[in-house]
């Protein structure tokens, strides 16, 4: 239900019209993401709009019934135009460039915002009061949903039109908040805003993020899940599991992201190319016995490391058998991606100084302290004490923001 009520709703006043919709009794295992609370409730907050809808294969109801069709449906919503994200409509595409595109089901023409554009033009506007946006995120900085969801607020503030985001659960939990806060000047498409690796929040609640923090004055409202608490991950919800992404096949695989997908920017195999992305890494040069033992000598709560060859048939060492580590994650309640994650950067550092290549390590992590740290073969403890001011500090902007308990 509404984390207190009444301080959230004069938050929502607070910050240039944005409004929450209400949150019903938690019911564990039969959570209402914000396309069925819409439904449930007729479309009314959409109700003689004409609407811009923001989505791709995971905009989909309890019933699996997409975003696109319940709206195209409903009789009071005028449906314009829709807009897709990285790895486009369908989700299946996994290039760094993707064009426009027509609907067959609807007609409508599809406005790629991974392509020659990462937000809405003025033009692909035209003819829209209010845009909608309903994916499923992943609860981590540099998955590029959350950005281009804040792309497209700046659009829509720009040309005075209003945002709505149908909201879903953060599937790896809104408790936990890991790994340093992006640097400032450090923003991009795949660091929107200054928030940590791991931020513990709902696309929504960071939606009212930014809007306050980066001024945009937008007409935002949130039409929030209902029956879901922060604790909980998304195999308590109820809800059905939707790949978001080619190479993100699984819940184990999102709760390892936040500390594996940091790495890959590196000469390192995250397990593209495999049946099991980021539930591996690995590379030619690493010997993966080796590796397996210094990583489980670390003692890491819940998770274990097992000592792997293999051979990836796409993506970075293509057809080039790579020794690595498998991880097998034993509790998930005390597993922490960023400790694992760094803890992985530090032992290649030291077992590997002249094969590991680092140059691009920051282009994810996005803190260059920590980076630094890494290379200057700094402690765990110590590389945390260098991020942790910022984290802190975080934790306390967000407060604002938040709306489940």
């Amino acid at each position: 239900m509404i984390r207190h009520m009444m301080f959230a709703l004069s938050v929502a006043v607070a910050l240039d019209s944005q409004s929450v919709a209400q949150v019903s009794e938690h019911e564990s295992g039969n959570a209402l993401a914000g396309i069925d609370v819409l439904q449930r409730d007729g479309f009314r907050q959409l109700a003689g709009r004409n609407v811009g809808l923001i989505t791709n294969h995971t905009g989909v109801n309890r019933d699996g019934i997409s975003a696109v069709e319940l709206l195209h449906a409903a009789k009071q919503v005028n449906l314009v135009a829709l807009f897709s994200p990285e790895h486009g409509f369908a989700g299946k595409l996994d290039q760094a460039r993707i064009g426009d595109a027509q609907d067959k089901t609807t007609g409508l023409k599809i406005h790629s915002l991974y392509g020659a554009t990462r937000a809405p033009t003025p033009e692909s506007l035209q003819g829209i009061d209010t845009l909608v946006f309903d994916i499923q995120d992943i609860g981590t900085r540099f998955y590029t949903y959350i950005s281009t969801m804040g792309e497209a607020m700046k659009a829509a503030a720009d040309q005075g039109i209003r945002f709505v985001v149908l909201d879903r659960p953060n599937p790896i939990g809104g408790i936990d908040v890991q790994g340093p806060v992006l640097d400032s000047g450090s923003e991009s498409f795949v660091g929107f805003h200054a928030i940590p690796v791991r931020h513990g929040m709902t696309a929504g609640e960071l939606a009212r993020m930014f809007n306050a923090e980066l001024q945009l004055g937008l007409d935002l409202e949130l039409i929030a899940v209902e029956g879901w608490r922060r604790s909980e991950f998304f195999d308590a919800t109820g809800l059905v599991w939707t790949n978001p992404s080619p190479n993100m096949r699984s819940l184990t695989q999102a709760h390892l992201y936040p500390g594996i997908g940091l790495l890959e920017t590196t000469n390192l195999s995250v397990g593209r190319g495999t049946d099991t992305p980021f539930e591996l890494i690995g590379a030619p040069w690493i010997e993966p016995r080796e590796l397996a033992r210094e990583l489980n000598l670390a003692d890491l709560a819940g998770i274990r490391f097992v000592p792997i060859r293999f051979t990836p048939d796409d993506s970075k060492f293509k057809d080039e058998q790579c020794g690595g580590v498998n991880f097998v994650v034993t509790n998930r309640e005390r597993f922490d991606p960023l400790t694992t994650g760094l803890t992985i950067a530090i032992t290649l550092h030291r077992l590997y100084p002249d094969d590991w290549e680092t140059g691009s390590l920051n282009r994810l992590l996005s803190h260059v302290a920590t980076r630094d740290a890494i290379l200057a073969g700094k402690s765990l403890v110590e590389i945390r004490e260098g991020y942790d001011a910022g984290l802190r500090d975080f934790v306390k902007r967000r407060e604002a923001y938040l709306i489940y308990d």
